[in-house]
């Protein structure tokens, strides 16, 4: 694992980025194959598992896009049966994955691949948990609650954010509560994760926004959590430089391959951070706003960085780490000034939070599990307070 951390650092610190050369294969845990038209190795890769009947579970979006009639080509060049699954909603609940399990019982399918964003892989996984193990999606909320083997899953994200492709972790909403549920099991990681820099041009510019934010969320998050170790540490630096760069650059050009590369290796690093370690309140007060009100998520998670991070800065080490990170310039004023041209700088007001309700998101972001291993310890006063800043 130091190996895997060096290199990593010397990526970053003087690898030419160009399209030419952002091709790899690096094996953590799962295999990860990284670079342009990757996407082509699908159906090698799931015959290499043993698949026979795949099932695709995907969204409507990018079903539009090409990406599923390749992936279906790809499949079926390998003498494989792909069936599709394209009902997968954003912030999928409960309700996503039960018509996902539907559709996999009737086709008797033995391999599972998740293609899109976030959305898709989380639903992916956690038709995976219910076809293999049986039962609802409640039985595995927390972590190694699985008791048999799961299907293979290959991961394709279409977007750059989430980082699930790297995460042993489906994390989807009650259909009646909302409450997201984090379900983690090692068996649930991909055993294939493949990245595709292509995929991403398609995506449209408020998805590329949201998403890019949401990585660099990971990415300083992961950076300081109380769970940081070497090796997180390590994907969590690489992961910024990655991202800081590449989502500015995207915004000027959605064009830009080697930037789109650039932003879809640094959620994936990020990913990996997160597995290897943990977030924080960022995360803890996002996670409230979207089920009150709608918020998506890489918004709601821009909207409280910058706060957090001043607030962190109560503990020396975090603030060591943020300025490293910064490189001279405050970290917090770096993201605000991507928000800004993100356009996604508004105050929480002009969001349609309510202040009444500011000390019941409070109440509910202190619970959140993700709020234990921020570097700074905070109650729902703190929390409050955090919201009140932003409102």
């Amino acid at each position: 694992m130091p190996a895997a951390s060096l290199s990593i650092k010397s990526l970053c610190a003087g690898l030419d980025l160009s399209p030419e050369v952002l091709r790899f294969a690096h094996i953590p845990g799962g295999k990860v194959v990284f670079g342009a038209g990757c996407l082509d190795q699908l159906g090698a890769e799931a015959d290499r598992l043993g698949g026979k009947k795949v099932l695709l579970v995907t969204d409507p979006g990018i079903a539009r896009t090409g990406a599923v009639e390749r992936a279906v080509r790809s499949l079926e060049s390998a003498g494989l049966t792909p069936v599709i699954y394209d009902h997968v909603r954003e912030n999928p609940t409960t309700d996503d994955v039960d018509r996902g399990v539907l559709a996999a019982r009737e086709h008797g399918i033995d391999l599972i691949v998740g293609l899109g964003g976030g959305s898709s892989l989380d639903t992916a996984k956690g038709v995976n948990f219910l076809v293999s193990n049986g039962g609802t999606m409640h039985d595995y909320w927390g972590v190694g609650k699985a008791t048999r083997p799961m299907l293979p899953f290959i991961a394709i994200p279409t977007t750059s954010g989430t980082g699930s492709e790297c995460q042993s972790f489906a994390l989807i909403a009650d259909a009646v509560t909302h409450a997201k549920m984090a379900c983690g099991d090692r068996g649930a990681a991909a055993a294939v994760a493949l990245l595709d820099p292509e995929l991403t041009l398609t995506m449209p510019a408020r998805v590329t926004a949201h998403t890019g934010i949401d990585a660099i969320a990971h990415a300083l998050e992961t950076a300081v959590c109380r769970k940081r170790n070497e090796i997180s540490y390590a994907y969590s630096t690489a992961a910024w430089k990655l991202l800081s760069l590449g989502l500015a650059r995207v915004l000027d050009d959605p064009g830009d391959l080697e930037a789109r590369a650039r932003m879809q290796l640094g959620a994936a690093f990020a990913g990996t951070a997160i597995e290897n370690s943990m977030l924080g309140l960022a995360h803890s007060c996002a996670n409230p706003l979207t089920a009150h009100y709608g918020i998506v998520h890489g918004q709601a998670v821009g909207t409280m960085l910058p706060a957090v991070i001043r607030f962190n800065r109560q503990d020396s080490a975090a603030a060591a780490i943020y300025d490293q990170l910064g490189a001279g310039k405050p970290v917090e004023e770096l993201v605000a000034e991507l928000l800004q041209r993100c356009r996604m700088a508004a105050p929480l007001s002009e969001q349609g939070v309510g202040e009444s309700l500011l000390s019941t998101l409070a109440a509910e972001a202190a619970k959140q599990w993700t709020a234990q291993f921020n570097p700074v310890s905070a109650g729902e006063a703190e929390l409050e307070a955090l919201y009140r800043a932003l409102w």
